[in-house]
């Protein structure tokens, strides 16, 4: 059945489900496949609760369910295919087509959640937006945002996340997005993406994607030479920079403060100047957020923002009211101590920015409870060992590393295996007073820390 005949059904039940435990009347079962399950065996199960249609890409899974039940469907409810993955790629892309607006692609090796978020805030003073929920980035989470899609909706934010070569090329081609951000490129899976090299031509993907799009637009941080030397020639860019002396064309901005949340302020600097008579005027922003490196991620919103007509008083606004809630960039102050709490994701950019900006706070005693970083592949020795030796510069007046990457590694910080020996030491000790950092991948669960804090 070819995509132009699967969406009439869609059309027709436009609701899909991956989920054989929730199957709305009348929706459309997609039998998904990962490592340790086959939406193909619940097939059956799908129709039985409800489904219209079940698209399944398993034959001999299908009929062994059918052996095992006493439901005997239609033979027309269920749909063959070769890949149901990509089906229902395909199927969000012909969906995403129905609707001829503005769509944001943003992906980056750290920042790209929070800057999706201040995106979102920033366009929503104006547009009703849609954007991708938590972090739904990948070849799932993106058509299951694309499919969100209505009528109402006037500009659509698509987060693109990536682990290996080609990703950001498949999301690409699935959201067809007519603007895109990088926010940056570094040191993250390594073990998917090979090398450095690796992750910037990944990342890249984006940027060669909207070059092929008519009137497609780059956002760029004219400040990273890596993002520069990927631009492709033909793109249309609109930068922005915290470098105020060769700042020509560009939002600029810097830094006023960070203590300890970010107080930053912003010019529209070379913007239309020739018809200005005086110099042009600056925005000042204080927000909740914590760590002097997210100005690049402010900038990036301000300058989509004003890219689509947002008054720059609803941009200042939006972003000092910004308030983050998902173990990104977060201070919170228990009955106890002061947490800056950065446990959802690590590598090693996003860990030394981490580090230098805690060591920069004025602020005492300082706490530091570190997690090992995932993915690094055969780099992970060599790049956790540089977040040894980065703890020591910054003289923090306590660390505890988590994490068996940091086992060999000599040093006189204390170790744990994992966080359940952590939970155990803050029991026994009850540390008070503090002033913690909490940075780790996602993997090693410090999340669960703060209420322990």
């Amino acid at each position: 059945m070819e995509i132009q005949e699967l969406y009439k059904l869609y059309e027709e039940h436009p609701c899909i489900t991956t989920d054989s435990r929730n199957c709305p009347e009348g929706s459309i079962f997609l039998a998904l496949k990962g490592d340790s399950f086959n939406g193909n065996r619940f097939a059956v199960q799908a129709l039985e609760k409800g489904c219209a249609y079940a698209i399944v890409d398993d034959r001999e899974a299908v009929e062994q369910s059918l052996a095992s039940s006493s439901f005997i469907p239609h033979p027309s409810s269920l749909i063959y295919v070769s890949d149901c993955l990509q089906t229902y790629k395909d199927l969000a892309r012909e969906h995403r087509r129905r609707f001829q607006i503005p769509v944001i692609g943003i992906t980056g090796t750290n920042g790209k959640t929070t800057t999706k978020e201040l995106v979102c805030a920033v366009l929503q003073t104006k547009y009703n937006v849609l954007a991708t929920e938590g972090n739904f980035n990948n070849d799932v989470g993106v058509p299951k945002t694309l499919f969100r899609l209505n009528d109402t909706h006037e500009i659509a934010i698509i987060e693109m996340g990536a682990s290996h070569p080609g990703d950001i090329k498949t999301l690409a081609e699935t959201a067809e997005p007519t603007c895109g951000l990088i926010t940056n490129v570094g040191k993250a899976h390594l073990q998917g993406f090979g090398s450095f090299k690796g992750v910037c031509q990944t990342k890249g993907e984006l940027y060669q994607f909207l070059a092929t799009r008519e009137e497609s637009v780059i956002f760029i941080n004219a400040d990273n030479e890596h993002l520069v030397s990927m631009l492709p020639d033909t793109a249309w860019v609109s930068p922005y920079s915290t470098n105020l002396e060769n700042a020509e064309g560009c939002v600029c901005g810097e830094v006023i403060a960070c203590d300890p949340f970010l107080r930053f302020r912003w010019r529209e600097s070379g913007l239309d100047l020739e018809d200005r008579q005086s110099e042009p005027l600056w925005y000042e922003v204080s927000t909740h957020l914590i760590g002097a490196y997210n100005i690049d991620n402010m900038l990036a919103a301000i300058t989509i923002g004003l890219q689509f007509a947002v008054d720059p008083s609803d941009i200042c606004r939006a972003l000092a009211d910004y308030q983050p809630t998902n173990n990104r960039s977060q201070l919170t102050t228990t009955e106890h101590n002061h947490l800056i709490v950065d446990a959802y994701n690590a590598n090693p950019t996003s860990m030394e920015a981490a580090l230098l900006n805690f060591r920069d706070m004025q602020v005492s005693p300082k706490m530091a409870i570190i997690g090992e970083m995932r993915e690094l592949g055969d780099s992970s020795r060599e790049e956790h060992g540089h977040v040894v030796k980065l703890l020591k510069q910054c003289r923090f007046d306590s660390v505890w590393l988590v994490g068996d990457a940091y086992a060999d590694i000599k040093c006189h910080y204390r170790k744990f295996h994992d966080v359940e020996e952590v939970k155990a030491a803050i029991a026994e000790e009850q540390p008070q007073g503090q002033y913690i950092l909490i940075k780790g991948s996602n993997g090693t669960r410090l999340f669960e820390l703060p209420a322990l804090l």
